[in-house]
């Protein structure tokens, strides 16, 4: 068979070629360290690297996600932990008062230290997010959520509460808003409300109680009537309808002893003192109350004249309910303080685990990707000989020609 001079030239030049593609293609994957250098190479190891890719990608912004979430838990934790500070400390200043060897000055005195920490805690209620926006202001962030109005300290901001995702099923709050944490405090024990009349002639302390018997319990107002009569002290308890609670056996009266346990209507609590005749503690059910009213009524009745007997049951009564009243809005506080921390531990586990799946992500691109380093330079080098063998075998297959011999 012959052979042509330009189809050997042809055939020779083409194997070259393709030679020196595939070292070129292997050189370039031992340059990017990359097994695919385009999707043809191997398309479904393409398809496969996109969606892990786009998973890490996901994963990665869920990282970012919850540190932005970090970094507002940690401004409300720090505002929380300030309120938790003012609260107790008007707590303690609220003891001190009930001390009956202070005078008026005195007592002025530790309404105008609760004053300022009524100051202190409005600084705290609009604290500041760190983007130019308040912490407590709901999605009504851009302005302060509490100022001061003819009633006293206002909410402006809103319910709503900011949530954002952390994860491929999970979405958390980034805040809470004022009114979740200032203005839901129950009044009482949360349940009902006890509370010595204020016009009473003797200063009675009367507990916050607690309900023994949901099934019993009835939210109603109650009321309490004390009778003295020769040294021996009895009450009687009227519903809102002014009708006798428990029905009346034939003497309604019940002998009152202080400090001992009151029983009625699912409910009980105790009445320290020495009721003077016609004395009355009321019982109603539990109100929404805002720790600055709390705080309000407390600056009030430490201000009020207490120079007489009755002034002195006022106060005390008084003292007594914003006492009550203080440690629930301190329980809603901590209440909230506590959520804070909880989702703080949440975000580090996510974390730990989003840290784990970058691994295996990383690990399956690796496999899909990456070139095994041995077996490619393997196999450059075995080309690279290959192709200086082709080189010299044309060379020396071209040079072979009859007119080299014709002289």
């Amino acid at each position: 068979m012959r052979i042509s001079t330009s189809s050997m030239f042809e055939a020779g030049t083409s194997q070259l070629g393709t030679l020196q593609s595939q070292m070129a293609k292997t050189q370039q994957q031992l340059a990017t360290n990359r097994r695919m250098l385009t999707p043809a190479d191997d398309p479904i190891a393409s398809a496969r690297a996109l969606e892990v890719t786009q998973a890490q990608a996901v994963n990665t912004q869920f990282a970012t996600n919850r540190q932005n979430v970090r970094g507002a838990l940690a401004l409300e934790e720090s505002a929380l932990a300030g309120a938790t500070d003012v609260l107790q400390n008007v707590q303690t200043l609220a003891v001190a008062a009930g001390n009956g060897a202070l005078n008026q000055a005195d007592r002025n005195g530790l309404a105008d230290q609760i004053a300022s920490h009524r100051e202190e805690l409005l600084a705290l209620a609009n604290s500041g997010d760190g983007l130019g926006g308040y912490l407590f202001g709901g999605f009504r962030s851009s302005s302060p959520p509490f100022v001061r109005s003819a009633e006293g300290i206002a909410y402006e901001g809103d319910q709503g509460v900011r949530q954002i995702q952390i994860g491929g099923q999970r979405q958390i709050p980034m805040g809470d808003p004022g009114s979740a944490v200032f203005l839901s405090n129950p009044t009482g024990n949360g349940s009902f409300v006890t509370r010595a009349d204020p016009a009473n002639g003797a200063a009675l302390v009367v507990s916050a109680g607690s309900v023994n018997n949901a099934a019993e319990f009835a939210r109603d107002n109650y009321k309490l009537t004390f009778a003295v009569a020769a040294g021996v002290t009895t009450y009687t308890i009227t519903d809102g309808q002014n009708v006798a609670v428990p029905p009346p056996p034939a003497n309604a009266a019940m002998p009152f002893v202080s400090g001992q346990a009151i029983n009625f209507k699912g409910m009980s609590f105790d009445v320290a003192g020495s009721p003077a005749d016609g004395d009355v503690v009321t019982v109603g059910p539990s109100t929404k109350q805002t720790v600055f009213e709390t705080l309000d009524k407390l600056i009030a009745s430490l201000r009020a004249p207490a120079s007489d007997a009755a002034g002195r049951a006022r106060m005390t009564a008084n003292l007594a309910e914003g006492g009550v009243n203080l440690a629930s809005a301190l329980d809603g506080v901590l209440s909230v303080q506590s959520s804070v921390g909880s989702r703080m531990a949440e975000l580090d586990n996510l974390d730990s685990s989003g840290e784990d799946l970058n691994i295996q992500y990383a690990a399956t691109l690796a496999g899909l990707q990456e070139i095994d380093m041995v077996k490619t330079i393997s196999l450059f080098t075995q080309q690279q000989f290959t192709l200086e063998a082709a080189q010299k075998s044309f060379k020396a297959l071209s040079g072979l020609s009859l007119f080299n011999y014709i002289g």
